[in-house]
């Protein structure tokens, strides 16, 4: 039932109401149309799911949590596209060791729903528990439940059976609106569990709706999103909300629909996604302002970027990346790219920041939109198997610095700084940009220095009253401070960026980085001559007018520890080179802070009287060396007593290395059996139990050809995969040939049969430049018949792919898929037809993970399926045959289980070869394989739904066309990446689906 604007505004109005008196979510105090009044100050601890109230709130500079300021630093993660729950806890960890403070999240509507009125919250789509694991994290969530969320999902996160309702999408029909309302009642119930001003978790952010542009001064958009608004509060979610701007429009600012009266709870937010090969844009304090210049369109919220292009994703055949796949989207978009953007951002005073994608995962299934394949590792810091890349260096420097540097949360523009470059008149003229930001509380200043060029720059700076050369790299960004607190002391200045610092023991500890071999300058105020010991490295300092000055060429970690001058606290001074901070881990703990260095990765740290204990990753054999507070004696690393010796930088080190990972090994795939299906193509295969294709009429805004009937696949039901037609009719009366018009995604095909002997394929075209983002396809296959007397029978498979999304509220989603119209040149005989695609939702894998092939639907995909009768084949393969072929294997592994593995599957063969495969392991639908189309050649295998101690089951449905040899040729267990250490994992067992 849809409820009333009138009584939606009642409601809403009610709630906020008891939200002001209970004080739960009352942010009145720091709401947007008020002068800010909160001071700069520590950033509130890592959240969690406490039990205690909390307010969450916002002024124009920053988020606000319990009164204190916040720099949200956020990584887009979707767990729908990592379908084994227990490695959610590995992905949310490594994101939070390396700076996250923040995750933001996608729940797509058709991953839940496999019919009206069903919704599924259990298993791997279990939200409850992904929201408890990144409370139990320590990660703050961003949450984005739709209805619409785009994504390159199928039809942008809509459920298949949407596309044959009536009703516009994305307005306020209320025939959509009555679909929308049951969604957000079953996902919100679950959200209202997990806010973080209940306590009950650590959402803190709640997204409506998704680059919503159109129908921006129309009741039709304006009533849809006061709808969304109300139904969202109705349902007691009180945290702030926003809608994600489809670039920067100044669409759906505050102020433009009705929120039922409630002010100062809603943000305005946008993305972008700019070329790596540009400059990087100004979006906030120093572009060109207005309503279209980012954060400028709401000036009363913090600068919010929901979706910052941390990658970009690739289409069938790989046209995005020159062929190359992901590998090229992560080298155009590098560490250095992330500086020079993403500094750049910070500098026009984006406080809420989202990486768009931090890990992409795996578009699994039929989940993938038809303008992308299977892999949505979309050039991310953590690539597609839970892999650390070099990409995750300055996310965890910048995050690490927000976190301990408070004045960053709240900065004004200051005053044009000239700096000056040999060589050149001004820096300006040099390439170099330069961003000067004032803290109005602490006067602490900040430069953000952009080097635009091919070549390095020196640029000559004004930092503190002195001039100061620093040096930036090509094509890179840094950021300079000065008068920010070292703890208890105070920083002058540095040619190297401040990273951290903390409070261990007796002394205070500040890391600041660089690039390796880079000569550093920083300045300390001391008001007398301090002592200096170097510990470690190559070091020189000097003592002048009220400054320690230390200049070091950065590598590996150079120590400098800092006694007196002033200060009755040592100061360990830590220059780290990337790969050295790298290896630097701070984690809060309610006993204080703790600071690793060496291994690959930290993912927690408790303390226990004077134990410490350390979990966490290592790759190489790597040193041990623990900074805590007072009184820690012993170091526990995974559940393993350490000996340790104290230092003189103040710590406790392990007496030897942590042992790097064990060797994995893989077994060969062999012992394939073979069997070949479509005995739908046969004249007398019974199809009485299928399905009449005889409507005539369809909600699709494809529209019915003239004296067809409707032969649309999902107004029957099949919204996933294959589909298969079988038309029954007396003769061809003379007819030459058959056409089939058919409509499906990018790379959909269609095979057809006349009385069991194969007519041809028809292919839709690689996509190109110029089709990219085409998401629908259609084209009329003709194909040459026989005259031929008595009972015949057509029978058609069309592979439809995925639906289009529904990016400019069009209902593109509702484009067909499927057969569209079948005429006989020169005749027109009646034909009966029947359809059948995939069976009933596998209860466990979901909707997506099935098509409608007779393997499919008949087990063969499954473990434990009989196939002993099959023929034990060996590959490569060659065979001309249209229609499907399947094989299946068996294999064993054996890994270590303190050994973190990921595993892929690869498949390589001559190119010319045109055939396509569907990977099923362990009757998970784990993508589509297409051979002479690519670019993706190997497909993760998740551990969870991978056995990595017992026995697994691959089977690949081969569809080809007959017009060349078809494979496969070789296929192999490849080895992603691996770890001493991990998470435990539980498997994912499924049962099998109903066949038929």
């Amino acid at each position: 039932m849809v409820l009333s604007r009138r009584t939606f505004s009642a409601i809403a109005g009610t709630a906020a109401l008891g939200l002001s008196l209970s004080g739960s979510g009352d942010c009145g105090a720091y709401a947007a149309d008020k002068a800010p009044t909160v001071p700069t100050g520590p950033a509130p601890g890592p959240p969690s799911a406490d039990r205690i109230k909390h307010t969450v709130g916002f002024d124009r500079y920053s988020m606000l949590i319990d009164g204190k300021r916040l720099v949200l630093w956020s990584g887009e993660v979707h767990p729908f596209r990592l379908p084994s729950p227990s490695l959610w806890r590995d992905v949310l960890q490594k994101l939070r060791a390396h700076g996250y403070n923040a995750i933001s999240i996608y729940v797509s509507w058709n991953y839940h729903s496999p019919a009206p009125g069903k919704y599924d919250f259990t298993g791997v789509r279990d939200l409850d528990l992904f929201l408890r694991t990144a409370a139990e994290t320590g990660l703050y969530v961003i949450l984005r439940t739709g209805p619409y969320i785009n994504a390159e999902v199928d039809a942008g996160g809509f459920p298949g059976w949407l596309t044959v309702t009536k009703g516009k999408a994305r307005t306020s029909d209320p025939t959509y609106l009555k679909y929308v309302d049951q969604w957000l009642t079953a996902v919100d119930k679950i959200a209202a569990k997990h806010l973080y001003t209940k306590g009950n978790g650590t959402i803190v952010l709640y997204q409506l709706e998704n680059e919503y542009a159109n129908n921006v001064t129309s009741s039709l958009g304006r009533d849809y999103m006061a709808h969304l608004y109300a139904k969202v509060r109705a349902d007691g979610i009180d945290v702030p909300l926003f809608h994600n701007d489809k670039g920067r429009n100044g669409h759906w600012v505050p102020g433009t629909f009705g929120t039922a009266g409630e002010k100062g709870r809603y943000l305005y937010a946008f993305d972008g996604y700019p070329s790596p090969f540009g400059q990087p844009p100004d979006w906030g304090y120093f572009g060109n302002g207005g309503t279209t210049g980012g954060s400028t369109a709401s000036p009363q919220t913090p600068g919010f970027i929901a979706e910052f292009g941390g990658g970009w994703f690739d289409p069938w055949g790989g046209v995005e990346f020159g062929g190359k796949g992901y590998a090229e989207s992560r080298r155009t978009r590098d560490a250095a790219y992330e500086r020079r953007f993403y500094l750049t951002n910070l500098a026009n005073g984006i406080k809420v920041h989202n990486v768009y994608m931090t890990f992409g995962g795996t578009s699994w299934g039929w989940l993938p939109a038809p303008i992308v394949y299977t892999s949505y590792d979309y050039g991310a810091a953590l690539d597609e198997a839970r892999q650390p890349t070099s990409k995750l260096i300055p996310m965890h420097q910048i995050g690490q610095l927000l976190h301990c540097v408070p004045d960053l949360a709240k900065l004004d523009r200051g005053n044009d700084v000239t700096v000056g470059v040999a060589g050149a008149a001004t820096g300006a003229d040099a390439g170099i940009k330069t961003y000067h930001l004032v803290n109005p509380d602490t006067k602490a200043h900040f430069y953000v220095l952009r080097n635009d060029t091919s070549t390095e720059v020196v640029a000559s700076v004004p930092l503190a009253g002195t001039t100061i050369p620093v040096p930036v790299p090509p094509l890179e960004a840094r950021l300079l401070a000065t008068g920010i607190a070292l703890g208890r002391r105070t920083l002058k200045y540095s040619t190297a960026q401040p990273m951290l610092w903390l409070t261990a023991g007796r002394q205070d500890i500040a890391v600041f980085t660089g690039r390796s071999g880079e000569v550093t300058r920083t300045g300390l105020e001391c008001t007398s001559a301090p002592t200096v010991t170097v510990l470690e490295g190559s070091a020189g300092h000097t003592y002048a007018n009220g400054v320690l000055r230390v200049d070091a060429q950065l590598s590996g970690l150079t120590r400098v520890l800092v006694e007196g001058g002033g200060s009755s606290a040592p100061l360990l001074l830590l220059l780290a080179d990337d790969e050295a901070s790298g290896r630097l881990w701070r984690y809060e703990t309610p006993s204080g802070g703790v600071l690793v260095h060496g291994p690959a990765l930290l993912r927690t740290a408790t303390l226990s009287g004077t134990t410490v204990h350390l979990t966490g990753d290592t790759v190489k054999a790597a040193d041990l060396e623990v900074w805590g507070p007072r009184g820690i004696t012993e170091v526990v690393w995974n559940k393993g007593t350490l000996k340790t010796l104290a230092t003189k930088s103040g710590s406790l080190r392990a007496e030897q290395q942590l042992p790097g990972v064990a060797g994995v090994r893989l077994p060969a795939l062999t012992n394939w059996r073979r069997y070949a299906e479509n005995p739908e193509s046969a004249p007398d295969y019974g199809d009485s139990d299928w399905k009449v294709a005889n409507k005539t009429s369809s909600h699709s805004i494809t529209p019915v050809p003239a004296g067809q009937p409707v032969l649309f696949a999902d107004d029957y039901g099949y919204h996933y995969g294959d589909v298969w037609y079988r038309g029954h009719f007396t003769n061809t009366g003379g007819a030459d040939s058959v056409s089939l018009t058919y409509l499906s995604g990018a790379q959909g095909l269609l095979m057809a049969w006349l009385d069991g002997k194969a007519l041809g394929t028809h292919r839709m075209p690689v996509p190109d430049k110029k089709t990219v983002r085409q998401g629908s396809w259609a084209a009329t296959a003709t194909f040459a018949v026989p005259d031929m007397p008595g009972p015949r029978v057509l029978s058609a498979l069309v592979r439809r792919m995925q639906h289009d999304q529904d990016g400019a509220a069009k209902d593109t989603h509702k484009v067909a898929r499927g057969l569209a119209a079948v005429t006989f040149n020169g005749a027109s005989p009646t034909v009966t037809w029947r359809i059948r695609g995939e069976v009933a939702a596998d209860p466990v894998r979901g909707p997506v993970n099935n098509g409608g092939l007779y393997g499919e639907r008949h087990g063969w995909h499954l473990p434990g399926f009989a196939d002993s009768g099959w023929k034990i084949v060996d590959f490569p393969r060659a065979e001309r045959r249209q229609g499907v072929v399947w094989y299946r294997t068996d294999f064993r592994l054996a890994v270590d289980t303190a050994v973190d593995a990921s595993i892929g599957l690869t498949l390589t063969d001559d190119p010319a070869r045109a055939y396509r495969v569907q990977i099923f392991l362990n009757g998970w639908n784990m993508g589509q394989y297409i051979n002479d189309v690519g670019p993706q050649h190997t497909f993760v295998l998740p551990n969870g739904l991978l056995r990595t101690r017992g026995l697994n089951t691959l089977a690949l449905a081969v569809l080809s066309d007959g017009n060349t040899p078809a494979g496969p040729g070789e296929v192999k267990l490849t080895l992603l990446g691996s770890a001493a250490g991990g998470v435990p994992v539980t498997t994912v067992d499924s049962p099998g689906p109903k066949t038929a």
